[in-house]
């Protein structure tokens, strides 16, 4: 069972939070060098990778800063800006990213913002709306592009590929997203707006449209919830995915070998170039061919057909 499933902090957070009590309690002072990556490593027994998130962190938080030749050293206190929903949003973001959806809560916000928890609700109402607010500045982080391309095969792969870029960036937006319930997304309706845009002129009904559009942007949404789960088990494990693959190679042979798995075992051997990067772009291109299929076969096209 992972360190999340059992509701533990990650290493690098509860690093970073003896870090920050030391500074809090003056311990570590302005000016005063942290200990380095490499001393973390050997104080905590922790990777390299995990002790470079920690200073990562605190970076990130303003704690800690770097200067030439004195290494990571606490930074001098600075005077936080007044409490908006900007801030509310920029700090849930950073959570989400960190720890998914699991680790934003209205308390642990407050927490990080050093605010009173009745305090955020003049801000947003409340979890459910923070979240959407949330996935919608997520969108709006990586605007679509003014200039169209021609064709609108080349338009809906450019939104595609954008919606993509968001999920990279964000792994768990894909869960906030509903193909099935609209939501009020401003900028989430504007990539629906956009896939509408692309078949303007082609001859097809306006069922036929909605149904291009919603078809990709579930495609992309039903590859991308694959990503949390990937980011979320690397972080609690430590290990790339292709570290991971190569620690467990030897029981995936035993099981395809022993199991009637001929067809999977041979097709493996000598390796295989699969990851969801690979497998989105092969689904986007053949989706698209579809659509061109459909769109080719003439303006008499309908959903069901």
């Amino acid at each position: 069972m992972s360190q999340r499933a059992r509701g533990e902090e990650p290493p690098y957070r509860r690093i970073a939070a003896e870090i920050r009590r030391r500074i809090d309690l003056g311990e570590l002072r302005p000016g005063d060098r942290v200990p380095s990556a490499r001393q973390l490593t050997r104080e905590h027994g922790v990777a390299i990778a995990t002790a470079t998130r920690v200073l990562a962190l605190l970076r990130a938080e303003g704690l800690v800063l770097t200067r030439p030749g004195a290494g990571t050293v606490v930074a001098p206190p600075r005077r936080e800006p007044e409490l908006s929903r900007d801030r509310v949003l920029r700090t849930a973001l950073a959570l989400a990213d960190e720890g998914g959806l699991a680790a934003v809560s209205m308390r642990q916000i407050a927490a990080e913002l050093g605010v009173a928890t009745m305090s955020l609700y003049r801000h947003v109402r409340g979890r459910d709306e923070l979240i959407l607010a949330m996935a919608d500045a997520a969108l709006a982080g990586a605007p679509l592009p003014d200039a169209e391309p021609a064709g609108w095969r080349a338009r809906l792969d450019v939104l595609a590929r954008a919606q993509w870029a968001v999920y990279r960036r964000h792994p768990w937006v894909p869960h906030v997203i509903s193909i099935a319930r609209p939501q009020p997304l401003p900028h989430g309706m504007a990539h629906t707006d956009r896939a509408l845009r692309a078949t303007a002129g082609l001859g097809l009904d306006r069922q036929v449209r909605w149904h291009l559009a919603i078809t990709l942007m579930a495609y992309v949404k039903g590859i991308a919830t694959n990503l949390e789960m990937g980011a979320l088990a690397e972080q609690d494990t430590g290990l790339t995915h292709d570290q991971w693959v190569e620690r467990q190679q030897a029981t995936f042979q035993q099981l395809m070998a022993g199991g009637g798995l001929a067809t999977m075992d041979a097709l493996t051997s000598g390796g295989v170039d699969v990851d969801l990067e690979t497998v989105f772009d092969f689904g986007l291109r053949r989706l698209l061919d579809g659509f061109a299929a459909l769109i080719g076969s003439g303006p008499g096209v309908s959903p069901g057909r």
